[in-house]
């Protein structure tokens, strides 16, 4: 059952309205509305806490929401998988130049245009954003944060959860001017890239990011090392509809994972690192207290 059915028939059944629903999920009416008529895809759950305050508030089983919206999500991937990558938009290529370190940028730019949204420029485009997405969710449920950026972008506190909510949706195929205006602008002061080992370092602003600098480095070695990477990982962590969102540490196991006759495709690295999101497949271990 697609999510939004659901929510509009708890909403006849608890005599609510699409307004009550955003006020219980501190975000806009017409965001509401917009997932209701599935104009819009229901956002990531791990992603946003916004299906666990609409339970709540329509009555309905802890996770319910969540699951749904995931199924609904990997269908439209499916979907997704054989589409082309379109360039970026004119306004967002030219951020990522004016952020980049004086030295390179004469460099990058004509590696940029030489190769119109190639290697490096998602490689590039997507450590930004992978950095800016995790300042955006960890200070999701930081009111004081929230409202000191909607200031700055000149919007009300529940405007501001949405657009936050959007963008932690966003990959690397569909950043938007509103995207760089209110996150990568503020937030990235700067970068700088070692073509030749691929380290990306990527400076902070400080008065709104906490964390002033993060660094990337990716080291391939040939026989009698690390054995390179199997190309369907490469291709998995090229596409950002597939890996966008996946932290360090859930990349570090994927890049573990060995085989011996067979060769994995970016599908299924997308598929193992959703078992490893899912508590399902996982025991805790509860630690007997210390006498």
């Amino acid at each position: 059952m697609p999510i939004a059915l659901l929510i509009r028939h708890r909403l006849k059944e608890l005599g609510l309205g699409q307004r009550d629903l955003a006020r219980a999920a501190h975000v806009t009416e017409s965001y509401i509305s917009q997932l209701l008529t599935q104009k819009k895809l229901p956002p990531a759950p791990n992603r946003t806490d916004m299906y666990d305050k609409i339970g709540r508030a329509l009555k309905l089983p802890q996770g319910q929401l969540a699951k749904l919206a995931d199924q609904q999500r990997r269908e439209e991937l499916r979907k997704r998988l054989g589409d082309q990558p379109s360039p970026l938009l004119h306004d967002v290529r030219e951020l990522i130049h004016r952020k980049c370190h004086p030295g390179k940028n004469r460099q990058i730019r004509i590696i940029f245009e030489k190769q119109p949204f190639g290697e490096l420029e998602r490689f590039v485009t997507q450590k930004l954003l992978t950095v800016a997405k995790g300042v955006a969710r960890q200070e999701l449920d930081n009111p004081a944060w929230l409202r000191k950026v909607a200031r700055l972008s000149r919007k009300s506190y529940p405007q501001m959860r949405v657009t936050v909510l959007k963008f932690l949706d966003t990959t690397i195929f569909d950043l938007s001017n509103e995207n760089c205006i209110v996150f990568l602008n503020p937030l990235i002061e700067s970068w700088d890239i070692d073509l030749g080992t691929f380290c990306i370092e990527i400076v902070l602003n400080r008065r709104i990011a906490p964390g002033h600098q993060k660094k990337f480095e990716f080291v391939e070695k040939g026989p009698g090392g690390v054995v390179q990477g199997e190309p369907g990982l490469r291709e998995f962590l090229q596409d950002s509809s597939l890996s966008g969102d996946a932290t360090e540490e859930e990349l570090a196991f994927l890049r573990a994972l060995t085989f011996e006759n067979r060769r994995p495709t970016p599908l299924y690295y997308y598929r193992e690192l959703q078992s490893l999101r899912d508590p399902l497949h996982f025991q805790t271990t509860n630690k007997r207290p210390s006498a």
